[in-house]
């Protein structure tokens, strides 16, 4: 990913949350629990479902891969900010800021296919259950999880190739606390109304086409739960699909915030990036850990047989 010659900027200064040092201290204790929290959450969640055979199914196989795709998207940009947040001086290289847009779209854009796949999901179980097992067979669920990657991973280098060829001459400080295209933008000497319509164009097409799937799943879900006569019937079914419909509020809601608003470095643009790549990755676990009787069980089973080793 070489720039154009006559580009001059080398690195980029990013503004980064605060200026004052107190409230950096604050942030960074923040932050540090935050993403422990988002490691041990995601890597006790991939553990118990690979050693619990009662999790072998197609819905836990997506609830693992959205807990790696978690472990990822905190990674790319959470370890950087705990690192200015102790610098003075908070720089990236060009190289290193497109590095790290990139991966933020390969995994954002992942698991947005991926809450989509896990929508379809629960439409087969709640809508379709005689029939679960055929539409959600373990070929089709590999064959749409290696899918999701090689589509986000072309949509990713197309992003990429926009800012690879911009050219940043003067303005080198980033009004944020990481690299994202709509914040680089803006440094541009070059021409970049090209390039905001295709990022716009690309986000729409990513956006609405995981989105509305998702959308078009929860109204036959919905019809389908108000059609059950009994109430405990319709509890337990509407409390399977709960934990997903928050994870693709938190995730869709924040995402299209922060890429189809004008960027501005404003309070806004920050909560929502910290909001998708930060705290919503460490609240998955929790959120299906905590309204999932059969996550607990499994959790239990898991450190029950792990405990006895140690006895």
């Amino acid at each position: 990913m070489a720039l154009r010659n006559h580009s001059t900027i080398t690195e980029f200064i990013l503004t980064g949350l605060s200026d004052d040092p107190h409230i950096q201290a604050l942030l960074f204790v923040l932050f540090l629990v935050i993403y422990l929290l988002t490691v041990m959450g995601n890597l006790t969640m991939l553990l118990v479902i690979r050693a619990d055979s009662h999790l072998h199914t197609p819905m836990y196989f997506f609830l693992s891969n959205l807990s790696f795709l978690d472990l990822c998207f905190s990674s790319v940009t959470v370890p950087k900010l705990l690192k200015d947040l102790l610098s003075e001086k908070k720089t990236i290289s060009v190289e290193g800021c497109l590095t790290q847009v990139f991966f933020v779209f390969i995994t954002a854009g992942t698991e947005a296919f991926l809450l989509s796949m896990m929508a379809y999901d629960r439409y087969a179980a709640i809508c379709h259950p005689l029939l679960y097992g055929q539409l959600m067979s373990t070929q089709l669920c590999v064959k749409l999880i290696l899918a999701s990657w090689g589509l986000a991973s072309l949509n990713s280098v197309i992003i990429v190739l926009l800012a690879v060829n911009l050219d940043f001459c003067e303005a080198q400080t980033i009004h944020h606390y990481t690299c994202e295209l709509p914040s680089l933008f803006p440094l541009s000497c070059s021409d970049v109304s090209v390039n905001i319509d295709i990022l716009i164009c690309s986000i729409l097409l990513h956006g609405l086409g995981t989105f509305l799937p998702v959308v078009f799943s929860y109204a036959r879900i919905v019809s389908t739960i108000l059609s059950i006569s009994s109430t405990t019937g319709r509890s337990k079914a509407f409390s399977t699909c709960s934990s997903h419909l928050i994870a693709v509020i938190l995730f869709f809601g924040s995402g299209l915030i922060r890429y189809l608003m004008p960027s501005s470095g404003s309070s806004l643009d920050l909560l929502s990036s910290l909001q998708y790549s930060a705290v919503t990755p460490m609240l998955n676990p929790l959120i299906y850990s905590l309204k999932n009787m059969e996550v607990k069980a499994a959790v239990k089973r898991t450190l029950g047989k792990y405990l006895q080793y140690f006895k």
